[in-house]
C-alpha cells in the first residue's frame, strides 16, 4: 500500500478510529501526560558515527544559545548539551519538581521544523506505550520550542552492546521480537519512526528493549518517507543483521560498525559469520530484501512491521541459554582439621623429634580403674532400660481415650503441622499492556514499597465492572528474583464495591512473550472489599507473576479522577 509520512503518519486501518497523529493537533502545549520516570543516556551522536539514514537539507538556523544551569518553565534545569546540530540542540536535564533526570530537545520557535516537531511529540505522547521512551512535555514559550522526554540511566544503547561483539541468539531474538511488536502497535496508531538506528534502541537492566525518538527524531531532522512502514521494517531488518554479525548491512561503515565488502551486495548473515542462527538470518533477509524472496527459501518478503511480527510468530521459539554450572572449589581442610594447629613450623634441614606415646594402663591400678569404669557403664545401661520399659507401659495404659471422648482439636493440630508460608521478596515490576495505552507505569513500585498510602491506579472507565470490551484487562508483572513456589498472594485495594476480580498468572518475563490466554493461572478471586487474597490449588513454581485485573468497581471522584469504574492497588505480597 502506498503511504506517505513525515514523523507522525496516518496508517490506514479498518477500525475507523481517528489516528493519534490527527489527535495531536487537539493537545495543548502542557497537556501531555507524564507517564515515565527515567530515560536513556545520550542519543544524538549518529552523525559522528557514520549515520546513513536519509537526511533533509540542512537548515540555516542556529540553535538557541543556552548554557548549563538554564531553567525552562522554572522546572527543567539544563545540565549537559548532548548534541548541537542543524538548528536544534539536545540536553540532559533535571526535572526539579519531580527530582528526576530527563532529556530535552530545544529549537527556536521560528525554526521551519518547530511546528512538525511539536505535532510529532504530542502524537508520540498520546500513544502511551511503555515500550517507547515516553514524551513527558511539549511546549512553545518565550520564542523556544522544547520537547521533554524520559531519561533511562540504567539502559544501554545497542551501539554500545555491539561494540563488544554480536548478541547472543536469544538476545537477538528478543530484540527483533520486541521492536517489531512495538513498531506494529505504533503504525496501527498512525505513527512511524523513520530513524530506527542502533542508537535509538536500548536494553534496560531487566532485559526489556525500549525505543526512543518515535516520530520526534525524524521531525527534528526533517526526514519523511512515501513508504513509512517499509522504511521502519527495513530498519528493523538492519538492526537484526547487525545484532547477528556485528556488521552494518550496507557498503558504508555506520554506527561504529564495518559495512559489507564493496561490489558484493547484500549477503545473508549466516554467510558473513559462522554459527549464526539460520531462522534469524532468513528473517533479517526477508525484512531487508523487499523486492522478492530470499535465496535460501522461497519465503515472501516482509514489508510492514505487522508482517514481521507474524513471521516471528511462525518461527520455533528460541529459548534462553541454560545457565552455566560452575563446579564448587575443592574442599580444603583447615590447618586445625589437618592437625597442624598451634604446632611449631618445621625448620628446613632439621629432623623433627618423634613424640613418645603414653604408656598403656598396664599397672595394677590401671586395671582396677578399667574394671570400675566398665561396671559403672553396665549399671547405667541397666537403669536406663528399666526406666524406658516403665515409661512405655504407662503410655500404653493411657493411649486409648474413653469411647465418649472426642478430639475436636485434630483439625487445628493438623493445620499447625503444615509448614508456614513465607513472604517472597519482590525484586522488580513493570506494567503489562496487552492492548491500548498504559495505566500508570511510573507508579508500579508503589504496589510493593511497604507504604499502604501509595497506590498504582487504573484509569477511569464509563462502563463496568468488566473492563472488556475497552480492554481485556490491566495489570503488573512482578519479578521474584528467581524461580519460587507461589502458593498465595494478598493485595490491598483502594476502592470497595461490586466488584473487583483479580487473576494471578505465571509468565516468562516482565514483558511476557505470550498472551494472557496462554499463561498458566495460579489462582483468582472476586471480592467487594478492600483486600483480595488469592490462594493456589497447588503451588506453582515461577520467577515472574502477572497480577491481572479484569473487573473493577464503581468508585467516587477523588483527587486523581472523576467518578467511574476504577481501582487502585497497594501492598502486593506473594507467599510460598
Amino acid at each position: 500500500m502506498a503511504e506517505r509520512s513525515t514523523a507522525a503518519v496516518d496508517v490506514a486501518d479498518n477500525s475507523g478510529d481517528e489516528p493519534l497523529a490527527a489527535k495531536a493537533d487537539e493537545a495543548t502545549a502542557d497537556g501531555v501526560a507524564e507517564t515515565g520516570e527515567r530515560n536513556t543516556a545520550g542519543d544524538e551522536a549518529d552523525e559522528a558515527r557514520g549515520d546513513t539514514t536519509p537526511k533533509a537539507a540542512p537548515v540555516q538556523a542556529s540553535p538557541p544559545e543556552l548554557h548549563s544551569g538554564h531553567k525552562l518553565a522554572r522546572r527543567y534545569r539544563l545540565e549537559e548539551c548532548v548534541t548541537r546540530l542543524d538548528g536544534f540542540s539536545s540536553w540532559r536535564a533535571v526535572d526539579e519538581k519531580l527530582r528526576r533526570a530527563v532529556g530535552v530537545h530545544l529549537l527556536p520557535a521560528d525554526h521551519p521544523r518547530a511546528r512538525s516537531v511539536l505535532a510529532a511529540a504530542r502524537s508520540s505522547a498520546l500513544l502511551g506505550d511503555p515500550r517507547f521512551v515516553q514524551v513527558l512535555d511539549a511546549v512553545e514559550e518565550n520564542d523556544l520550542v522544547y520537547v521533554v522526554h524520559e531519561w533511562l540511566p540504567d539502559a544501554t544503547e545497542l551501539t554500545t552492546l555491539l561494540a563488544a561483539g554480536p548478541l547472543e541468539v536469544h538476545d537477538a531474538y528478543q530484540l527483533v521480537n520486541q521492536v517489531s511488536q512495538a513498531m506494529a502497535a505504533a503504525h496501527r496508531e498512525g505513527l512511524a519512526h523513520l530513524r530506527l538506528t542502533p542508537s535509538a534502541v536500548l536494553r534496560t537492566s531487566s532485559g526489556q528493549w525500549r525505543i526512543r525518538g518515535l516520530a520526534v527524531n525524524a521531525a527534528l531532522r526533517g526526514i519523511s518517507s512515501d513508504t513509512p512502514q517499509r522504511t521502519d521494517t527495513e530498519a528493523i531488518g538492519a538492526l537484526l543483521y547487525a545484532a547477528l554479525t556485528q556488521r552494518w548491512p550496507y557498503e558504508d561503515d555506520a554506527f561504529g560498525l564495518s559495512g559489507l565488502p564493496k561490489d558484493v551486495g547484500l549477503i545473508a548473515p549466516d554467510q558473513v559469520r559462522a554459527g549464526v542462527h539460520r531462522g534469524l538470518s532468513e528473517l533479517a533477509m526477508r525484512a531487508l530484501v523487499n523486492d522478492g524472496a530470499t535465496a535460501s527459501r522461497q519465503e515472501p518478503p516482509c514489508t510492514t512491521p505487522e508482517e514481521l511480527v507474524k513471521a516471528i510468530g511462525e518461527m520455533p521459539r528460541i529459548r534462553p541459554p541454560e545457565p552455566a554450572f560452575t563446579a564448587p572449589p575443592e574442599y580444603q581442610r583447615t590447618t586445625y582439621q589437618q592437625g597442624t594447629y598451634a604446632r611449631a613450623q618445621a625448620v628446613p634441614g632439621a629432623t623433627a623429634p618423634v613424640p613418645t606415646p603414653p604408656p598403656p594402663l598396664q599397672s595394677r591400678t590401671g586395671k582396677a580403674l578399667k574394671w570400675a569404669v566398665s561396671a559403672l557403664l553396665i549399671a547405667a545401661l541397666g537403669l536406663g532400660s528399666w526406666q524406658l520399659a516403665d515409661a512405655l507401659m504407662d503410655q500404653g495404659k493411657s493411649k486409648e481415650p474413653p469411647p465418649s471422648q472426642t478430639t475436636g482439636d485434630s483439625d487445628g493440630d493438623k493445620g499447625s503441622q503444615k509448614t508456614a508460608l513465607k513472604t517472597i521478596t519482590i525484586q522488580g515490576a513493570q506494567e503489562y499492556v496487552a492492548e491500548g495505552s498504559a495505566q500508570a507505569p511510573e507508579d508500579v513500585a508503589k504496589t510493593y514499597d511497604g507504604d499502604s498510602s501509595t497506590y498504582w491506579r487504573t484509569k477511569r472507565y464509563d462502563d463496568g465492572p468488566e473492563l472488556a470490551p475497552y480492554k481485556p484487562g490491566v495489570g503488573i508483572a512482578y519479578d521474584l528474583g528467581s524461580a519460587q513456589e507461589v502458593s498465595a498472594a494478598s493485595i490491598g485495594l483502594r476502592y470497595s464495591g461490586d466488584h473487583t476480580t483479580v487473576h494471578l498468572y505465571a509468565t516468562d518475563a516482565l514483558s511476557p512473550s505470550t498472551l494472557v490466554s496462554g499463561m498458566k493461572e495460579i489462582g483468582s478471586i472476586t471480592t467487594n472489599g478492600t483486600t483480595a487474597s488469592v490462594k493456589a490449588k497447588k503451588p506453582v513454581k515461577t520467577r515472574y507473576v502477572l497480577l491481572w485485573l479484569t473487573d473493577v468497581p464503581m468508585a467516587p471522584a477523588d483527587g486523581y479522577s472523576s467518578a467511574g469504574y476504577k481501582q487502585a492497588i497497594t501492598d502486593v505480597k506473594f507467599k510460598g
